[in-house]
Formats: C-alpha cells, structure tokens, sequence
C-alpha cells in the first residue's frame, strides 16, 4: 500500500488502480490526480461547511450511498463539527477544509462531495441561494440554459447577481451570494421565485414536485435551501456513467449553448479548463457580492 505525504499529512493509499468508471476506465488514481490538481479551485467552496459523500467503493456501476457521518477509521486530524438533526440530536460530519482532507476522502471512493448553503460555524445563517434546474423527459440541459437567463434576470430585479454551473448530471444550478438570511427565508424565496415563473411561462416551467408533471419542461428545484439539504458542490465529480464534473460556466457560455455535449465536462477536462479561464464561479465567494433577500 503506497505511502505519500500531502501538506504534511502521510495518507496511505489504496487500490489506485481500481476501475471506478467501468465505460472509461478510469481509476481512483485519476480520480485522485484530478482532485488534487483542481483543488485550489474546489476547497473555496467546501471550507467550513459540513459535507456529505457520494462513496461507491466497487465503481459507479455498484453498491453506492450516501454517507454523512465520518467513516469509520477517520484519522484525527480530519477536522469535524457537530450538525443538528431533525430528531434533535447532534451528528458529527467532515469538513474537507484542505488538501490531504480531500485525498483522504478520494481514497475511500468518496466520488462526490455534497455541502449546504451555510457554515458549520453559522448553521442558522445562509450564505448562498441555490436553484437547481432540472430538465423533464423530452427537454436537455439546453432548455436548462433558456430558463436559467430568464431566471438570472428575474433574480436581478431584487438585487441578486447568479452565477451557473452544471450540475455533472443532466442540468444547471444557480447561485447567488446572501447577506443576513436564514435557510427558511432563502427557500421560501426561491419558491416564490420558481412559482412565478411557472406561472410566467407554464409551458416550460414547472416548481412543482410531482414528477409526472415535468414531461416537455424545467423543474425549478427550491428546496436545496433547505438547512437540511445538501447540493453536489463545484468542482466534484459525479458518480455518472462517466467522470462528469460539476463545472462553473460563464453566461455567455449559457446564452450560446445549442449542444448538450458542449456542456458536460470530464475529469480530462476541467483541469485545462481552470489553467485557462480560472474560477467561473469565484465572483459567488466575495463579501461584496452577497445582498439580502428582498423585502
């Protein structure tokens, strides 16, 4: 079992050459080298926040679940904090706050890091808006891409800038930085929000949850504000048939959008990609950005 040291941390590392994406080949070596490589673009947005995981230990196309406690066996240097859960109780998770955090993760096949709108240091307090726009059956990401400019502009008449990225699945999310709001009132929000413009354009907006109701149209998801949801974070891989990435885009790269592979990204990708263009979505971390919710 190979030994290396990451920022001072020596991680053992295990099975780097187990298929974990059967169509690509691609192994949770590559998928290390990936996160390693694009970290200094993903940490900003998992700092402080309490993550859950994605961990599919015989590759995508096996058993996979969703785990939110530390595993067993987390070494202590591995930073936690305590969350509230429903029932009352408190439940330790991790923090992916640095880089040997990050491949500690990986080498449990940790494929996808998932985080909420709030730090763990202010769970009552929530720093960014999220709406996930999901396509229905017969409509892609790039009906996606419309209703995501609509959505931009609806939230920019309260003051809101967005920023998008894919989702590494089938759609979009959009943010937007929030001052002074807690997740209720950033949910209760978006609702709003997802409602009108469902009632603005019926025929290719629904914000509804009833799946069978979203045939020929985009869900406007709402409830990811939820303090007790999470979001699949930037920067992740996803545990897809293929290494796809949840990858930042810029809005003229949503306005001009015509192809649906245009838009999904890889782990071969996304290196390149941030080398080039940087960090599509750092506008979303600066203090200046954030605005309160209207009204």
């Amino acid at each position: 079992m190979p030994i290396t040291e990451v920022e001072g941390r020596r991680l053992k590392l295990s099975h780097l050459d187990r298929v974990l994406w059967p169509r690509t080949g691609t192994t949770k070596g590559e998928m290390l080298h990936y996160y390693a490589t694009v970290a200094p673009v993903l940490l900003p947005y998992t700092v402080g926040r309490p993550v859950s995981f994605v961990r599919t230990p015989d590759g995508v196309a096996g058993q996979r679940f969703f785990q939110k406690r530390p595993p067993a066996g987390t070494p202590d240097w591995v930073t936690t904090a305590d969350t509230l859960r429903k029932s009352g109780e408190f439940m330790s998770q991790v923090l992916v706050d640095d880089l040997p955090t990050l491949i500690w993760a990986g080498n449990l096949a940790c494929v996808e890091i998932h985080t909420p709108q709030w730090l763990a240091a202010d769970p009552g307090t929530a720093d960014r808006l999220v709406i996930d726009l999901d396509p229905g059956p017969d409509r892609t990401v790039i009906d996606c891409c419309r209703v995501a400019l609509l959505l931009r502009e609806r939230l920019a008449e309260d003051g809101l800038t967005a920023w998008a990225k894919t989702s590494g699945s089938k759609g979009l999310h959009l943010y937007a930085a929030l001052r002074d709001a807690s997740p209720r009132a950033a949910g209760d929000y978006a609702k709003r929000v997802a409602q009108e413009l469902e009632r603005r354009h019926p025929d290719r907006v629904i914000s509804r949850m009833t799946r069978a109701d979203r045939t020929g149209r985009v869900f406007l998801d709402w409830s990811q504000n939820s303090a007790k949801k999470t979001t699949a974070t930037a920067y992740t891989v996803r545990a897809q048939e293929r290494p796809t990435v949840s990858v930042p885009l810029s809005w003229r790269e949503v306005a001009e959008a015509d192809d649906p592979a245009g838009l999904v990204f890889t782990i071969d990708d996304v290196p390149g990609r941030v080398a080039e263009r940087g960090d599509l979505l750092a506008g979303l971390l600066d203090p200046a950005a954030a605005a309160p919710l209207p009204g």
